[in-house]
């Protein structure tokens, strides 16, 4: 397996990034290589109830750079991991080397070495996928779950054309140009900086791999057995579940009303649609902070 690390002057003065980078090794590659390196953000107190801030496709923790300092502001700690082939985290170089399991038992590896308590999970866009089945995995860490955006497929849905397409796109196109794949995304125009930003951790294609296999990797269609595992899950959680969807996402829109039904957890609790693209990060950052602590400063009331 061939891995690749983005060097660091790619990250140095990102506009509104100026978190520690932290690293964790997530477990070999195979054929006695090096252990693969995930970078994360880790802000406030160790000892704070933790909020996991996971991004979705083509974005990394970048992506959250104006929801941590508030979430820390309240007193809460943020860890804000980069998937594997994404970010500061290293890029295995094939397509053929990203898949669920891969992508899951990476980030299972770095939760388990971090090992927070009390967590909130902040899941987005495909990531949620892999979000909840680490839930399903550990249940016992987590206290409640946010999903913005997020496409769970109901038991034997068939993929959506569109779906098919964006697979058929990022995996074979020659051109796959992040940063202006992410102001698609968005509804408000990015700033030079920040485009550069979000093309900051791919120098050429060799290290879009993981952004180009994502899709692909995480589509739960086809995987009957794991849809329905995940959806038996979700209908056992009685935790607190928030949906924050947005009101300008065609790929999404409708996504959040068979979670609020079927999740038990997600009964009575203040659903929210936001005005915003597909990255609610970049259109209603404060929005979706708010959601955030009204959930977990609820709890503490409590």
């Amino acid at each position: 397996m061939r891995i690749l690390r983005t060097d660091d002057d790619h990250f140095a003065g990102l506009p509104d990034y100026d978190f520690k980078p932290h690293f964790q090794n997530v477990g070999q590659t195979g054929n006695g290589e090096q252990p693969l390196r995930l970078h994360y953000a880790d802000e406030g107190s160790p000892q704070a109830p933790t909020v996991i801030m996971l991004h979705g496709e083509l974005g990394w923790s970048y992506l959250y750079r104006h929801m941590i300092p508030p979430v820390v502001a309240a007193g809460f700690r943020v860890l804000a991991p980069d998937l594997i082939g994404f970010g500061r985290s290293d890029k295995p170089a094939e397509q053929q080397s990203y898949s669920f399991t891969a992508h899951l038992n990476w980030l299972q590896s770095w939760l388990d070495a971090v090992d927070p308590q009390d967590v909130t999970l902040v899941c987005q866009n495909r990531s949620s996928l892999l979000g909840l089945a680490l839930v399903a995995r550990q249940p016992h860490r987590f206290s409640r779950i946010i999903t913005a955006n997020a496409l769970i497929p109901a038991d034997n849905h068939p993929e959506s054309p569109l779906s098919l397409i964006w697979r058929g796109f990022a995996r074979y196109s020659p051109w796959f140009p992040v940063a202006r794949l992410m102001q698609l995304g968005t509804t408000r125009a990015l700033s030079r900086a920040e485009l550069a930003a979000y093309d900051a951790p791919f120098p050429d294609d060799d290290y879009k791999a993981g952004a180009r296999s994502f899709a692909r990797a995480l589509c739960l269609q086809g995987d009957d057995v794991r849809n329905q595992r995940l959806w038996r899950f979700l209908e056992t959680w009685n935790k607190p579940f928030v949906t924050c969807f947005s009101d300008s996402d065609p790929a999404t829109r409708g996504a959040d009303r068979p979670l609020q039904r079927r999740v038990p957890g997600a009964h009575g609790q203040p659903h929210i649609t936001v005005h915003g693209g597909h990255f609610l990060q970049e259109d209603a950052p404060d929005a979706f902070v708010r959601v955030i602590l009204d959930a977990m400063l609820a709890a503490r009331a409590a």
